[in-house]
């Protein structure tokens, strides 16, 4: 599959999904984390102890700090989570506070500077953010979630000189939601500006219902081999709405996925993908880099259990899809 049909097949899956646009271009988090927290969203924090182990698998190979590259950073949910001794949960809550509403935006980008130099400081990591919103790159940059940000889509442009220079130091690649809305020409651009003999190594958390392998092959012509992460899947949130629910299980189906357990149940479900060259798989290979104790096997109950760990639209999504099928 080329690039223009990855684009075209991955539009296509996404008009199944519920649309939150208008929550990225906010100036500021607190929409964000209001909508998405009512879903359920997760997935950062089942990212962040993965991230942490490849960082630092990454940072006994050099001197100098880890830079990590996270691509669709928004407002640099990731990037505060790698930088400072914090937890998804302290900045979720931070967010929908009653105390911080009432803020304008300048002013609630001002206390996010005071919060975060209050934490303690991983000096061993620098992240670079990059997402198409000019608004939430601005808010990550400026309340300090991220060191370096730019506003910049690589699906329909090259860096400019100055941000290509930033972009080639990046140590590890990361993204928790970008795959499906870029393809595997943002990551062709990003590998080709890879140091000489320094390949960035890239870990992607890709949905299930979007195939990954034209991002594989592209990150292989540029000498790094794509491990998959088994026994886990890492829920991403709920879904929205039936029809979400029923259109993504179609479309994990029809990649010769099971539903059964993950997006039958009402849950978003990605997958992990590590690329690195042949040579360091071969020295430590991924399964002895990464281990979880969430993912699949959440905190939350699933499977013959989940109506109890369901949010009531949940629930009512997944009692109404059993009512179509018995119907059927």
């Amino acid at each position: 599959m080329n690039s223009h049909s990855a684009t075209l097949a991955f539009a296509a899956i996404n008009d199944g999904k519920a649309n939150f646009d208008d929550i990225y271009v906010s100036a500021d988090p607190r929409r964000y984390f209001s909508v998405l927290g009512q879903l359920d969203y997760i997935i950062p924090h089942l990212a962040q102890p993965v991230f942490d182990q490849l960082i630092q698998a990454r940072a006994e190979q050099q001197d100098e700090p880890v830079t990590v590259l996270d691509l669709g950073c928004s407002y640099g949910v990731n990037g505060a989570l790698m930088k400072y001794a914090l937890s998804y949960d302290a900045i979720r809550e931070r967010y929908v506070s009653p105390h911080l509403q009432s803020l304008t935006s300048d002013q609630l980008v001002a206390h996010d500077r005071a919060f975060y130099r209050a934490w303690p400081k991983n000096e061993g990591v620098r992240v670079i953010g990059l997402d198409v919103s000019e608004n939430a790159v601005r808010y990550a940059q400026e309340s300090g979630a991220i060191d370096l940000g730019y506003a910049l889509d690589l699906e329909q442009n090259d860096p400019t000189p100055e941000q290509a220079e930033q972009l080639a130091k990046a140590d590890i690649i990361v993204s928790t939601g970008c795959v499906g809305y870029v393809t595997s020409k943002t990551f062709e651009r990003l590998a080709k500006l890879a140091r000489k003999g320094r390949p960035a190594w890239v870990a992607s958390f890709v949905l299930r219902m979007f195939p990954y392998r034209a991002i594989t092959q592209t990150l292989a012509e540029q000498g790094l081999v794509t491990e998959h992460f088994e026994g886990a899947s890492f829920v991403q949130r709920r879904f929205a709405t039936l029809d979400e629910m029923d259109t993504t299980v179609r479309s994990v189906e029809s990649l010769g996925l099971d539903a059964f357990g993950r997006e039958a149940d009402g849950f978003y479900h990605a997958e992990l993908f590590v690329s690195r060259p042949q040579a360091e798989i071969k020295r430590v290979p991924l399964r002895d880099i990464v281990s979880v104790v969430s993912g699949a096997n959440k905190p939350w109950p699933i499977g013959a259990n989940v109506l109890s760990g369901m949010s009531k639209p949940a629930r009512r999504i997944a009692r109404e899809r059993e009512q179509r099928a018995a119907s059927n």
